[in-house]
């Protein structure tokens, strides 16, 4: 048997409630563990009890420690009933045991058992793990109480070994003072009141709303230890120490050496010239920042900083180094070195450290007479300013050079452009005239072109006087720096098109509308050349030229989709006068990596240069890239504004293929996906996600992502009432774009989202764009076909099932049943009225009842659902892409019936659970409505609200509908 044992100290508790008829309590505690149950002493009318009794719990198996669950249940105690009232409970995680020198006293915040229990206060407790053989489990003391407790509740050695008693023997157990050298009973009979450890209790993983994933795929909730205290059971644990900063509430504080190196001034020259090329190592142990060299400049100003994560540091002297930059070897020229035990700390909202003249010294430590160096040193967290243009040392190797320090290496904040859709409509041109032959009618054309983006009108009837009539949609991004350039051109042969004229519009120029109203349109005089047509000098003199007569708009009503929409970060439309208010508030930590596969070779060692990036809405957050590292701690923390729930915020981890001037492209690591509408308000999420990619091997675990994600909602009202407002902007239902036309436009969309990002420093690249906003999801796949295929069949299972019952029923398989069948098919029949409420107290009840199933945390990637545990290298093959086009709609389309009828199940099964309250409640008001009206009354105004006037509809999508689309579906647990 291991030696390992969990011990528990019961310290004290406070403000419990106060419930029985003295409006007092008497507490006692219940320790469960491993299928050990040890109880504390009672303490008599006393809501704020001091316990400070100690207890030991053997571990039967070490290795499923992390996996257990220390759960410690406060009662009261009464005297003239068997009863105990629930004061309360604490789940305290295996991920958070730690050694006993580690353990420090938590008040942990007592939890409900179930929705109408009630509890308050806080349970003192201090958890820890010990290998010392000295300490044994604590032995039980029975003394006999006038409390009746049935001890059949007990584990005793085997099953045939429990005796039933017709009188339960009275028993309570007492703490008594763990004995050194007390051995354990040698025989195997265990008595009827002795404890022993049972086998290992399940792992607790993620509950998922469909099959159990392998334990090697599975979430893993994890109790670390934040800025803001520990996580236990999505509740912060405040201990005595307070972080230095409340901004970094959801990371680990990482303290860090922070030098800035300014700027020089008279430096010598070295040089056989005359002239100096001047940069700065800043050096402290193994680890080496370079500052770029400037060439022939004795007053050089570089304004870097580094980081030296204090973890790592081998060394307690920081040197400054300043040399002169040579073809051989580089030139000394002076030294400042720092204790670091006399370096000062900052924490934010301090003012930044003011910078301060040092003197430079030479090899002999003696100061040099006029050469001085600017720097600023400090100790600080990533609360500080600076730690986002700072140059870290997990990121330098010991060889480093100035090529190292790049941008790509840094963590950035992006915002993607905002995006508009514009609307060209070619009504028709004038005086249409071929210039070789102006006796000829022409077959006349119009060519639209926005940047890459061109389309063209059907080719007119032979006239001087084509008309058209025709509407373009293109996707263009603020700022405005492209043309709407329009070029009429003649069809004169099969393979030759020959130019009419051009006219050039600015987009700045082209009016702005949110709404469905007509917008004007104008008369465009063509020229021969581009240049031309911009000349506005020329387009103002009165000529007789060819006209051309089009309308545009820049429509701010809609909402441009740049990524996959059953995966929309943002649902808001493009006019910045429409937006509401935001409803919350999301923030999340990203701690650190594990068990990561190595991506490359460097120095004869698989290694891997990680960073992660994160988007939600407009702004894209990326982590700086840890270097040389499979267990990277990045412990960074982001922040959106959220305006609708029905949302989904994406976190990938890539491989910097750019480390060192490289050229390779980023390789992917692993996605994440968050539905808003599944978190709790104010919980805070704290899970290791597994990293799965698909490759033509199979499915592959690249390691783990440690994450910690809190929704604040700032609003409740705002916040429920947006489950009754359409999804998508007005402009979606008064004017709705065919599927087909957005995803065209969704296409260009991204490819402009992918220029604007890739101009950034440093970039984000296409296939990172890509990857994060599913950009190939569209596309024909088997393994797509196949999940889809069974999401369909799982959907209507219910079906199914309650035929195979009726077919057991009539069969009078159960006999009992079959008759409470009957019974109830004559009362709906002799009471029809009751049906409706029935059905809708029935749905009420089971929401209700499956409340105690409800998911605790959001759900992942589901390798069954997506049917990727089975995948096969031929499935993963690339097929035409035209078959994968068309397929891929087929696809789409048996997706999207398996994602209504999930929608249908998750409004009873709390995955969103604030859209299944709201359901269950209107259920429960719905039944008392129709018990008390007529059943007649009732279908007839049904009726007649079926049948209504046009006048009396409306084109926005009802309440229950914009209610049903908000429904979260098994689409975002899909690889």
């Amino acid at each position: 048997m291991s030696n390992i044992k969990l011990g528990v100290e019961v310290i004290s508790a406070h403000g419990l409630f106060q419930g029985d008829k003295q409006n007092s309590c008497s507490p006692f505690v219940e320790l469960k563990f491993d299928n050990q149950i040890f109880r504390t002493t009672t303490k008599p009318n006393d809501p704020n009890p001091v316990w400070h009794e100690s207890f030991y719990f053997l571990v039967s198996d070490p290795s499923f420690l992390s996996t257990h669950t220390l759960e410690a249940h406060v009662f009261s105690y009464q005297d003239e009933s068997d009863a105990k009232p629930f004061l309360g409970k604490v789940r305290v995680n295996g991920t958070s045991f730690v050694p006993r020198s580690e353990a420090a006293p938590f008040n942990y915040p007592l939890e409900k058992r179930s929705v109408f229990s009630r509890a308050r206060g806080e349970l003192g407790l201090r958890v820890f793990i010990t290998d010392d053989p000295s300490v044994s489990v604590s032995p039980r003391v029975y003394i006999p109480s006038p409390r009746r407790e049935p001890v059949s509740s007990l584990i005793t050695d085997d099953a045939d070994e429990r005796r039933e008693l017709k009188k339960p023997i009275t028993r309570t157990f007492y703490n008594a003072t763990p004995s050194v050298n007390q051995q354990q009973p040698a025989t195997k009979n265990y008595g009827m009141h002795e404890m022993r450890a049972a086998a290992p209790m399940p792992p607790r993983v993620v509950q998922y709303n469909g099959p159990a994933p392998p334990s090697d795929f599975s979430v893993k909730e994890t109790s670390p230890f934040l800025g803001g205290g520990q996580i236990i059971g999505g509740r912060v644990v405040r201990g005595t120490k307070r972080p230095a900063s409340g901004t970094y509430d959801l990371v680990e504080e990482m303290r860090f050496l922070f030098v800035r190196v300014v700027k020089a001034r008279d430096l010598p020259d070295r040089d056989l010239t005359g002239s100096l090329d001047p940069y700065v190592e800043v050096k402290i142990g193994n680890f080496k920042g370079v500052t770029r060299h400037l060439d022939k400049n004795s007053e050089p100003e570089w304004n870097q900083v580094f980081a030296f994560a204090k973890e790592n540091l081998q060394s307690n002297v920081l040197e400054i180094v300043v040399k002169d930059k040579d073809f051989v070897l580089d030139d000394y020229v002076g030294t400042v070195r720092f204790d670091l035990h006399e370096v000062q700390s900052r924490v934010p909202p301090d003012s930044p450290l003011a910078p301060e003249w040092y003197r430079l010294e030479n090899k002999r430590q003696e100061k040099k007479k006029r050469a001085e160096i600017m720097l600023a040193v400090w100790e600080g967290t990533q609360a500080d300013e600076a730690f986002g243009d700072a140059v870290f040392s997990d990121s330098l190797t010991s060889s480093d050079s100035s090529d190292i320090i790049s941008a790509n290496l840094r963590s950035k904040v992006y915002h993607s452009p905002r995006l508009w859709y514009l609307r060209v409509r070619i009504i028709e041109a004038q005086d249409v005239i071929i210039v070789s032959d102006k006796s000829r009618l022409p077959e006349a054309f119009v060519r639209i072109q926005i940047g890459n983006q061109m389309l063209k009108t059907r080719v007119s009837q032979r006239t001087f006087h084509p008309t058209w009539d025709q509407e373009f949609m293109f996707v263009v991004a603020e700022p405005f720096e492209e043309n709407l350039v329009l070029s009429v051109e003649d069809h004169s042969e099969p393979n030759r098109d020959e130019p009419v004229g051009k006219a050039v519009i600015p987009l700045a120029a082209i009016e702005k509308r949110t709404d469905d109203k007509k917008f004007r349109s104008r008369w465009f005089h063509l020229e021969d050349s581009i240049s031309d047509a911009m000349d506005e000098d020329k387009a103002k003199k009165v000529k007789f030229a060819t006209r051309i007569h089009v309308a545009a708009a820049l429509e701010g009503g809609y909402h441009v989709f740049d990524e996959s929409t059953y995966y929309s970060s943002d649902l808001r439309p493009t006019a910045k006068p429409l937006w509401k208010p935001p409803i919350g508030v999301l923030e999340l930590g990203i701690l650190n990596a594990n068990g990561l596969h190595p991506v490359k070779t460097r120095d004869g060692k698989g290694v891997s240069d990680t960073y992660v990036v994160a988007k939600y809405g407009h702004k894209w957050v990326r982590s700086r890239t840890v270097i040389n590292s499979l267990s990277p701690k990045y412990n960074e923390q982001y922040t959106w504004e959220v305006f609708d729930p029905a949302t989904v915020l994406t976190i990938c981890v890539f491989d910097n293929g750019h480390f060192g001037g490289g050229n390779n492209r980023d390789q992917t690591i692993g996605k994440v996906r968050i539905r808003l509408s599944t978190l709790q308000s104010g919980r805070v999420y704290t899970n290791a996600y597994p990293l799965l990619v698909l490759q033509p091997s199979g499915l592959k675990k690249r390691g783990e992502l440690h994450l910690a994600v809190r929704f604040t909602c700032t609003s409740v009202s705002n916040m429920l009432m947006k489950y009754t407002k359409p999804l998508l902007p007005k402009m979606h239902y008064t004017q709705p774009l065919s599927v087909n036309l957005q995803e065209v436009l969704r296409v260009q969309a991204l490819n402009i989202m992918v220029t604007r990002l890739g101009r950034s420093e440093p970039p984000l690249r296409r296939e990172v764009v890509e990857y994060m906003t599913d950009a190939k999801t569209h596309l024909f796949s088997m393994r797509r076909s196949k999940a889809n295929f069974y999401r369909f069949t799982a959907v209507f299972s219910g079906v199914m099932s309650v035929w195979k019952w009726m077919g057991e029923v009539c069969s009078w398989r159960t006999p009992v049943t079959t008759a409470l069948v009957h019974v109830l098919y004559t009362m709906l029949v002799r009471f029809p009225e009751m049906i409706l409420p029935t059905v809708f107290l029935y749905m009420a009840v089971i929401g209700l009842w499956n409340y105690r199933f409800r998911p605790r945390f959001p759900p992942h990637m589901d390798t069954k659902l997506s049917y990727a545990e089975s995948v096969n290298a031929d499935e993963l093959d690339e097929e035409y892409d035209r078959l994968r086009i068309v397929a891929g709609k087929i696809q789409s389309v048996v997706g999207d019936i398996a994602a209504q009828g999930e929608r249908l199940q998750a409004l009873l099964s709390w995955r969103d659970p604030r859209a299944t309250a709201i359901f269950v409640t209107f259920c429960l008001i719905i039944a008392m409505v129709l018990y008390i009206t007529p059943f007649k009354l009732f279908a007839l105004l049904s009726g007649y609200y079926f049948m209504r006037h046009p006048r009396l509809r409306h084109r926005i999508p009802s309440a229950p509908l914009n209610f049903f689309r908000r429904l979260p579906a098994m689409t975002d647990s899909m690889l």
